[in-house]
């Protein structure tokens, strides 16, 4: 799994509100289209979501997963948000990141993704599985936060 996808988006607002979202896992099936749950099962000292289990429908591939997040980030938002598998029925394995910087029209959010699936599958395909999941979360992403 040495390989990810990576992908950057602007966001017409500060890195603050950008991790707001970010954070609201609860809300995520109202955005995230093929996320139809997303529960927070344990919280770190400072609020933060340490796990959470999320429940995906994307039409051929259904699953269920357990991530767990560190979260890197200074008072302002700025910084990254990192999260690796736990438990999956179909994943192996799944790493990512979104890193949140300030630009001059907003925040630059960088997405990083590396994805590993228990059943075997071509490289190329599961790179562009993952430049899909990754650009389609972007597109999300900025339309819930813009939409404030």
């Amino acid at each position: 799994m040495a390989d990810s996808t990576q992908s950057s988006i602007e966001i017409a607002a500060s890195p603050g509100e950008v991790l707001d979202v970010v954070a609201d896992f609860e809300q995520y099936p109202t955005w995230a289209k093929q996320v139809t749950s997303c529960t927070v099962v344990s919280e770190d000292g400072d609020g933060w979501a340490d796990r959470v289990r999320f429940v995906l429908d994307a039409g051929a591939i259904k699953d269920r997963y357990v991530l767990e997040y560190d979260w890197d980030i200074d008072e302002d938002g700025v910084g990254s948000v990192s999260w690796s598998l736990v438990e999956s029925d179909v994943l192996k394995a799944m790493n990512g990141t979104y890193t949140l910087a300030p630009s001059a029209t907003g925040t630059l959010v960088t997405y990083d993704l590396a994805v590993d699936v228990k059943i075997p599958m071509i490289g190329m395909l599961k790179r562009k599985a993952e430049k899909m999941i990754v650009d389609t979360a972007l597109k999300e992403l900025k339309k819930r936060v813009e939409s404030f």
